[in-house]
């Protein structure tokens, strides 16, 4: 739901990234291109940013006890 602060295998901070990821990511361009330009490297850092889903605005409807 939110992107880690470091990346769970290599421990490498990737959360300062995500911003403007996302970013480009509206703009059309290719995302492995992005993650080039942003020197993310390491597949394990890739997945963090590939498998990333926004659900905050789906979790934030239901309330809490």
């Amino acid at each position: 739901m939110i992107i880690p602060i470091r990346c769970f295998s290599c421990n490498k901070p990737i959360a300062h990234l995500y911003p403007e990821f996302k970013k480009q990511i509206t703009e059309g361009k290719e995302p492995l291109k992005i993650l080039e330009e942003l020197g993310v490297e390491r597949y394990c850092c890739r997945a963090m940013f590939l498998g990333q889903v926004d659900l905050i605005d789906e979790v934030a409807k239901f309330k809490k006890f």
